[in-house]
């Protein structure tokens, strides 16, 4: 792993041309072929060869049970982990809140890009009158975190699991009888989908590195760590850096409510992290504004404040529920 604090510009370094293409493995879904074909188009600028290899992962097949239920950390990645440690690719291409905060033995991170937007958006079914108001909605999510945060601020809502690819979650929506679903802003960004009616969910806080695109390799790939160099971008990593070190502290993971976020400007870091009962009903939540100097460890500083100020009772009812 990159050290978590280093100069506060992405680097320069010009990467060495491979003599045989880099083979850029991904998963299938329209949103991860966007990824994979931006960092094959990054890396091409930077003189490299490239082929994008296409590798089905667990979560793609199954599209029905709610991610909290599977209980398996890192069901996007596996897949992809097996075939970099096969050497049936080169590097894999992931979003990084999908990335367990221990990886597998043998594969590091080799970049990480410049974040896009990481905030969730409601997209309302038809119109929006029903957001804000004191009649009961339901709303569609997947996502633990998002159901927590939601019932949270709305608790006389009802919630329904929503999964699949974002095309998928956006016809089950438009098929459905729900008043609107949770998505991720960056996914319908990057797609052109986000629709004209969708709202920006400013009180909700984001999955730790959300928005952020990963790429690893194996660890000992040196010229593959080499040709990465010029696509990471070391404000990005810092921040997503202290939010996966919150989560790992927190001992959390896909199946658990926990959000945070990291965000530095100009020379500062500001921190936001909490922790939710799965109805929402109860709530831990950490603050802080530092110098970026003293931003080490303060994932795992936060996460001892959050546990201390309620988590800990939070997270121990979560796990006796599941």
């Amino acid at each position: 792993m990159r050290p978590a604090v280093a100069a506060l510009k992405p680097s320069t370094i010009t990467s060495p041309i491979m003599n045989s293409p880099l083979r850029i493995g991904t998963r299938e879904s329209q949103l991860a072929l966007w990824q994979a074909h931006l960092v094959q188009r990054l890396l091409e600028e930077a003189g490299s060869t490239t082929q994008v290899v296409h590798i089905k992962s667990d979560g793609d097949v199954d599209l029905h049970t709610p991610l909290y239920e599977l209980g398996v950390q890192g069901i996007f990645t596996k897949s992809l982990d097996i075939a970099l440690l096969k050497g049936d690719i080169d590097l894999a291409v992931h979003s990084m809140k999908d990335v367990p905060t221990q990886m597998a033995v043998g594969i590091v991170v080799a970049a990480v890009l410049e974040r896009g937007v990481y905030q969730d958006i409601l997209v309302p079914k038809t119109d929006a009158s029903f957001y804000g108001s004191s009649v009961p909605s339901v709303i569609g999510t997947g996502s633990i975190r998002r159901k927590a945060q939601w019932l949270n601020r709305f608790p006389e809502d009802t919630v329904e699991n929503l999964r699949g690819n974002v095309n998928t979650r956006l016809q089950r929506l438009a098929d459905s009888l729900w008043d609107g679903a949770i998505f991720a802003a960056a996914g319908l960004e990057r797609l052109g989908l986000r629709p004209a009616n969708a709202i920006d969910l400013d009180w909700m806080l984001p999955a730790p590195a959300q928005g952020a695109v990963v790429v690893v390799c194996r660890a000992r790939d040196q010229k593959i760590l080499e040709a990465c160099t010029p696509l990471h971008h070391a404000p990005t990593a810092l921040c997503t850096g202290i939010e996966r070190s919150f989560l790992r502290a927190l001992m959390g993971g896909c199946t658990t409510p926990i959000s945070a976020l990291a965000t530095w400007h100009a020379g500062r870091i500001s921190f936001q992290g909490n922790v939710m009962s799965a109805e929402g009903r109860q709530k831990a939540e950490i603050v802080y504004d530092v110098p970026d100097h003293d931003a080490v460890n303060l994932g795992e500083r936060a996460a001892n404040d959050v546990l201390a100020a309620g988590g800990r009772e939070i997270l121990e009812a979560f796990q006796r529920g599941k």
